[in-house]
């Protein structure tokens, strides 16, 4: 259906229109959760291991208010250097960005939705948000997870971020109808480590497991989306317990210097950065590149 606000690149136009696989790919990865020049280069690595594996990559942002599938070189290049003076963009501020022309980089929940929109089916990123650790009193629940309940796209994931209430998102996606998929799994990775002690719903082993699992959902107008959730390459992945113990003292210097709501996941990533000596950093990166490949390779069998 034409949409005068949605922009699809040449590139992803011609991949969809001859039904050839396409995977959508944040931008809020690229402005919000790493230092430039390292996220400029992440996002041109990840482009080029989807066509790598034969898929045409998706990235997606807010451009002068267009709702953008698909960016260029220069455009990525824009996203990066600019950082956090471009908006974090979730459901919430989409029609707040069109109305203005103003340009947004798109969480997890936005990129579905973008997506969504050009018919974009699978979706490849680090690490979903979830529930927010004191979410009990703050109610810090990311959109993330709402959208996963209502809208048909596939994300594919390093699991929830390990700065996360790990149980509680888990529950959260259980009472939302979520199907967690580990991939090659039967535990929820915590993105920068492969075990979190909490079981996914099911456990898949190969795409074409996943594929048909997906179409199965398109063939009876099933609602939300699945996700699969894909732990960290062995050789990346960090000690639970020490990464555990910096993600705890992130935590009491974000609540010492009040920082709250979607400023508080771009603020611990840094802290955590900086206390691993960039391990952290490299980690990330290597768990969104494993992501993008595994998404390419369901995207083929979808």
């Amino acid at each position: 259906m034409y949409n005068q606000h949605l922009l699809l690149s040449d590139e992803v136009r011609a991949a969809l229109d001859a039904n050839k696989p396409v995977i959508a790919l944040e931008s809020t990865i690229i402005s919000h959760g790493m230092p430039y020049p390292q996220n400029v280069e992440t996002a041109r690595a990840c482009e080029r291991i989807a066509r790598e594996n034969g898929v045409t990559p998706a990235t997606c942002a807010i451009l002068g208010g267009k709702l953008c599938v698909g960016l260029n070189d220069k455009q990525l290049a824009y996203l990066g250097k600019a950082g956090h003076k471009v908006n974090k963009v979730s459901r919430r501020d989409i029609p707040v960005m069109i109305a203005r022309k103003a340009d947004g980089a798109t969480t997890v929940a936005a990129t579905m939705i973008l997506a969504a929109l050009a018919g974009v089916k699978v979706f490849a990123t680090g690490g979903i948000g979830g529930v927010h650790r004191g979410a009990e009193v703050t109610m810090d629940i990311s959109a993330d997870l709402e959208e996963l309940s209502q809208t048909p796209v596939t994300v594919v994931c390093a699991g929830a971020k390990s700065i996360l209430d790990l149980g509680l998102t888990m529950e959260y996606l259980e009472t939302k109808g979520v199907p967690v998929i580990g991939y090659g799994t039967d535990e929820l990775p915590a993105f920068y480590t492969r075990r979190s002690g909490f079981a996914v719903t099911y456990r898949m082993d190969t795409p074409q497991e996943v594929a048909a699992a997906i179409r199965a959902g398109q063939e009876i107008g099933y609602r939300g989306g699945m996700l699969i959730v894909n732990p960290i390459p062995e050789a990346y992945s960090m000690d639970k317990d020490y990464i555990d113990g910096v993600i705890a003292r992130a935590l009491e210097e974000s609540e010492a210097q009040g920082v709250h709501g979607k400023a508080v996941t771009p603020f611990l990533l840094a802290r955590i950065a900086e206390a691993t000596g960039g391990d952290s950093l490299a980690s990330n990166i290597q768990l969104v590149y494993n992501n993008v490949a595994v998404a390419s390779q369901i995207a083929k069998e979808v």
